[in-house]
């Protein structure tokens, strides 16, 4: 028997990741989720390059939507929008027919790290570069890719210049538009404007009409759905295509987070990568951090790091282990900066690991491991709170609770390793896809013109599980203070 249209409205939210690409079939009145499609992607490069071919992503897109609408049992006419939440500052450059030139330089290719240092030189310095877009630049920073670019690849004819979610967003509705959120990502827009900022614009050598327009925000409708993108998808023609954003701006919709005060529940995401954001009506300014807009068009300062459960789970095989497997590290340090790192600014580093002793077991190495991440993570999230003009230190501090979220945060020992280092309670959300659930929000918005984080609240999607706070092990984050502090000038060569 075919599936029946259901007597309710669906959206669907798209997460397309480093490495696949999700669709949520929601319940657009109650957020509930009837299903996620999924559809792999592939990632390719050495010595540092990573990058990928954006057509598999439209690719993996049209396969996660129809592998959605047959799980949930739904006809394609119970769905009225769709919006797409993209991994951010991957640089996809694109000919006047709209294909891709070349592969897309994702977030993760450290490639650029001599173009950014140079960029915030030529600039005037890191001062100035917070001061205009609010992030100083690093390797992952699309401004830098593009600057490689530039010198290493100069005879490509670019028509356009695009954001992974750009590129699918334009796909689906034809129309070339971008959000406050994802292009903050980029270093080429300024979060004191609003806008695009002419002088680094200029400095790179990015002329504006390349680049899509500026939507007020996320939840903003981009267009409708073309008649060649709906005979692709198996959608219905014209309905809402939501202008979509940033991965970790959408995760922070999907937790109904609106910058509504001086700091809205700090989120610790598990990935391949690990990010710290809270949302925020103040605008921060610190070299540790970037100073990303969010969706809704407050601000979502963000520390990402590039080593987190993809790192955690290499050791874990070395080592023979499940990933489950750890004890505490007791006298080991292991940084895991097995692809270098963003936070700290370590390009070039690789894993380091101190303090082995005869007796020391190949579960406290990965013990180790874990905390070498989650040392990184919530180092960040300290310089986020003091941005935000908040003293973690100070007495009552640790009472606030850290949302988890992301793949790891359904693993033990992720979760009683932040618990044990931070001395904070954690809080797990129930809902495991909450990228795709924040861009349903935005999808749901588009068709209804209501603000997406209202809806998101309103869906209960940031419920969860509140962990109580463990006592603060306050020798394990020393050890790695004092190993981090010296071991960063060898890291740095």
């Amino acid at each position: 028997m075919p599936p029946s249209s259901p007597p309710f409205a669906v959206v669907i939210g798209v997460d397309s990741s480093t490495q696949s690409t999700k669709a949520a079939v929601t319940d657009a009145g109650t957020g509930r989720l009837l299903a996620v499609g999924r559809a792999p992607h592939s990632v390719t490069g050495e010595h540092g390059a990573r990058e990928s071919d954006p057509e598999l992503w439209w690719s993996a897109l049209r396969d996660a939507v129809a592998a959605g609408l047959k799980e949930a049992g739904v006809t394609p006419e119970a769905v009225t929008g769709i919006a797409v939440a993209g991994q951010q500052h991957g640089l996809v450059v694109l000919d006047a027919q709209g294909r891709p030139l070349r592969p897309a330089m994702l977030w993760n290719d450290t490639r650029a790290a001599p173009q950014a240092a140079a960029l915030t030189e030529r600039l005037g310095g890191a001062r100035a570069w917070l001061e205009r877009t609010g992030t100083v630049p690093v390797a992952s920073m699309t401004a830098a890719k593009w600057q490689w670019l530039r010198e290493n690849e100069p005879d490509l004819a670019v028509a356009a210049v695009r954001l992974p979610h750009d590129f699918l967003t334009e796909r689906l509705c034809g129309v070339a538009l971008t959000d406050p959120g994802d292009a903050s990502g980029t270093c080429w827009y300024s979060t004191a404007t609003g806008a695009y900022d002419p002088e680094v614009l200029d400095l790179i050598g990015l002329a504006p009409e390349l680049l899509p327009a500026l939507a007020p925000g996320g939840g903003s409708r981009a267009g409708s759905l073309t008649a060649r993108a709906a005979e692709q998808l198996g959608l219905p023609e014209g309905i809402a295509v939501g202008v979509g954003t940033g991965d970790n701006m959408a995760a922070a919709v999907g937790l109904g987070l609106g910058g509504a005060g001086l700091l809205d529940h700090p989120v610790l995401s598990l990935g391949t990568s690990g990010t710290v954001f809270a949302a925020t009506r103040a605008r921060p300014a610190s070299e540790a951090l970037a100073g990303f807009a969010a969706a809704d068009g407050t601000y979502l300062p963000l520390a990402c790091t590039l080593n987190c459960t993809l790192a955690v789970d290499r050791i874990a095989e070395l080592l023979g282990l499940d990933r489950e497997d750890a004890e505490p590290g007791g006298e080991v340090v292991l940084l895991p900066y097995l692809d270098g790192e963003r936070t700290p600014d370590l390009p070039h580093a690789a894993g380091l690991l101190m303090g082995l002793r005869h007796a020391t077991s190949g579960r406290q190495i990965l013990g180790a491991a874990y905390e070498g991440a989650a040392f990184t993570l919530l180092r960040a999230l300290d310089e986020l709170l003091r941005a935000c003009g908040l003293d973690p230190d100070a007495p009552g501090a640790a009472a606030r609770p850290v949302r988890l979220i992301g793949g790891g945060a359904r693993g033990r020992a992720w979760a009683e390793t932040v618990r044990r280092l931070s001395g904070r309670p954690v809080l797990v959300p129930e809902a495991e896809e909450l990228v795709a659930l924040g861009a349903a929000a935005l999808a749901a918005g588009a068709v209804s013109g209501h603000d997406p984080v209202a809806i998101a609240t309103a869906w209960d999607t940031g419920r969860g599980t509140l962990l109580p706070a463990l006592p603060r092990d306050l020798s394990a984050w020393r050890r790695l203070s004092d190993a981090l502090e010296r071991a960063t000038p060898a890291l740095l060569s």
